[in-house]
């Protein structure tokens, strides 16, 4: 099932972010987080974007939020889409339900357009973005360095209206 996230589901999810982290350049953050400071981006993040959780017999499997994409109030009507899939969760179209419903989600605010920011390469992530009718509009060269190498980032844009 889906379902709006709550603070209590904080460390479940963090637990599948900093796999993520720790093992895969698709964040570029380089150290696992601490519980405080991923309570603190979801309170953040949960404030003004949806925030939704899937849940399969009581085990959160993956999660998907709209985050604010720059701080710049021309910005104000662009989103930052995100999803994770727990590593051993693959298969079960949990990323393609969840972002169906991010989508829905967004489209019944005042945003404009929703961008997925990918570490490239990442055929999962680009397949399901495409999916969903996102077009790919930059392909930035290594602007991110983990794991001792240079990392690139592709940005698929999806209009809302």
């Amino acid at each position: 099932m889906i379902r709006p996230v709550h603070i209590n589901d904080a460390q479940a999810l963090l637990d599948i972010y900093n796999y993520y982290v720790l093992h895969t350049t698709v964040t570029f953050d380089i150290e696992a987080l601490s519980l405080k400071a991923f309570e603190d981006k979801l309170n953040h993040i949960n404030a003004d974007y949806p925030f939704i959780i899937y849940e399969e017999n009581n085990e959160i499997l993956g999660y998907a939020y709209g985050s604010r994409f720059r701080p710049k109030p021309a910005y104000d009507y662009v989103v930052e889409s995100t999803v994770y899939v727990k590593h051993n969760s693959y298969g079960k179209r949990i990323g393609t339900k969840l972002y169906a419903e991010l989508l829905s989600l967004l489209k019944e605010t005042n945003l404009h357009t929703v961008l997925g920011v990918l570490t490239i390469p990442n055929e999962a992530s680009i397949k399901l973005h495409e999916k969903f009718g996102f077009e790919q509009v930059a392909n930035l060269k290594e602007v991110g360095l983990k794991f001792g190498k240079w990392q690139n980032v592709g940005i698929w844009q999806l209009k809302l209206t």
